[in-house]
């Protein structure tokens, strides 16, 4: 267990671990031993090792709902339900701007150079991308199309949904965290009185 423990440390900070973000570590937990050995050290944290329907992302999750772990669970929801029209606009803009047939998903990779020179050439994905950067998910302080954009990027990147495998290279790669988020529209839109349901129209062409 020890050979895991660095393993064990990002999933216990809430990484969430796929091909993208880490191909060795999302291959060992494709393996069930391994798997049911880090549950077994992670039951009496009331955790457990879990992954989305597809298997193309792995995170912990409770054993059981306690008071403690539905306040976690809560606060945890508010936080990413703030940031989801964020990035769903984010998402829609991307898509527009490089001309993309679909939504984003696992594996993607977004040039910012080439992505940036198809805003700046048109005026309305320069307002779009304005209003977007002054959200407070994203904290722009500027007015310059170029300054919001690596703003809005930089901000992605430390939410978990882009990973940049070279920090001289001003390239992306859409981590498997994406994934996650489209699942949780999924669920929102088959569920009744949650908060941004009405909200979601636009985006809901993307998937």
């Amino acid at each position: 267990m020890i050979e895991n423990g660095p393993l064990l440390e990002r999933l216990l900070e809430g990484e969430y671990i796929c091909s993208v973000t880490d191909e060795h570590s999302f291959h060992k937990l494709q393996n069930d031993e391994l798997v049911d050995d880090l549950n077994h050290f992670l039951r009496p944290l009331n955790r457990r090792v879990a992954k989305n329907d597809d298997g193309s992302v792995y995170f912990l999750a409770y054993c059981d709902l306690t008071p403690n772990a539905r306040q976690h669970l809560s606060h945890q929801f508010t936080s990413t339900v703030q940031s989801l029209l964020p990035m769903l606009e984010w998402m829609q803009l991307v898509q527009e701007a490089l001309g993309r047939d679909g939504a984003l998903s696992l594996g993607d990779t977004i040039k910012l150079q080439d992505f940036e020179s198809k805003v700046v050439d048109n005026q309305s994905l320069i307002q779009r991308l304005a209003h977007l950067a002054n959200d407070k998910v994203f904290k722009s302080t500027s007015d310059k199309p170029d300054m919001q954009i690596k703003q809005v990027f930089k901000r992605i990147k430390e939410l978990g949904y882009l990973h940049q495998p070279h920090k001289d290279r001003l390239f992306y790669i859409v981590t498997g965290k994406v994934e996650q988020l489209i699942e949780l529209v999924r669920f929102i839109k088959d569920e009744e009185n949650l908060p941004i349901d009405d909200e979601l129209p636009e985006q809901e062409v993307m998937f």
